[in-house]
């Protein structure tokens, strides 16, 4: 039997994955969660072989709880869906460790086929979002200019940006100045749109 933790903040399709899973017979939703935060928690608890996560949910997305639970729970392996695969996305979650990575428009039985391969130990992207992961830019911005925008989109001050990063803030701004520079934008807030279109965060 392979055990499936599903997060997804759309209770409608999460509902949904999880009954229909339900009908496969070696597949077994243990828990579920409408955020990131709790499938970290899920997990640690459960310690699934899978989890499926939704790429796009409060309070981090699903690329950042992927890392948190590949952190604290190694063994179990990581699926994200996207409804929207904007490029650099794919770049940023194989690089944390996810090894599956489907759109949301898959059917579930191909999607059941995807969670068989992975808890098998083999690797799954969609041979469109590959295609776009192929096209997409090259990120110019720096970790640290990434982590200061990520807190920008949360609509962190500057000053909260300093203190969760452990940097003064005549440090953040400069980051910030920089990342602006690069992106070509005129605030710090469309520079994180920038990055956040561009799957940079």
């Amino acid at each position: 039997m392979i055990r499936i933790v599903v997060a997804d903040d759309e209770e409608m399709i999460r509902t949904a994955i999880v009954s229909l899973l339900a009908m496969e017979g070696d597949l077994e939703v243990v828990a579920q969660a409408d955020n990131g935060s709790d499938a970290v928690s899920l997990v640690r608890r459960h310690v699934p072989e899978i989890v499926l996560l939704d790429l796009e949910m409060p309070p981090t997305d699903g690329i950042e709880a992927a890392t948190q639970i590949l952190r604290s729970a190694p063994d179990t392996r990581a699926v994200l869906m996207t409804r929207h695969a904007r490029p650099g996305v794919l770049r940023r979650a194989m690089a944390a460790g996810i090894t599956g990575f489907v759109p949301k428009s898959t059917s579930v039985s191909r999607l059941a086929e995807v969670l068989r391969d992975v808890a098998a130990g083999r690797r799954y992207v969609d041979p469109e979002l590959a295609a776009q992961a192929l096209n997409a830019d090259a990120c110019p911005l720096t970790d640290r200019e990434l982590d200061a925008l990520r807190l920008t989109r949360t609509h962190a001050s500057v000053q909260q940006i300093a203190e969760t990063l452990h940097l003064a803030e005549g440090t953040v701004r400069n980051y910030l100045s920089s990342a602006m520079a690069k992106t070509q934008s005129e605030s710090r807030h469309a520079a994180a749109e920038v990055a956040w279109q561009q799957g940079w965060i």
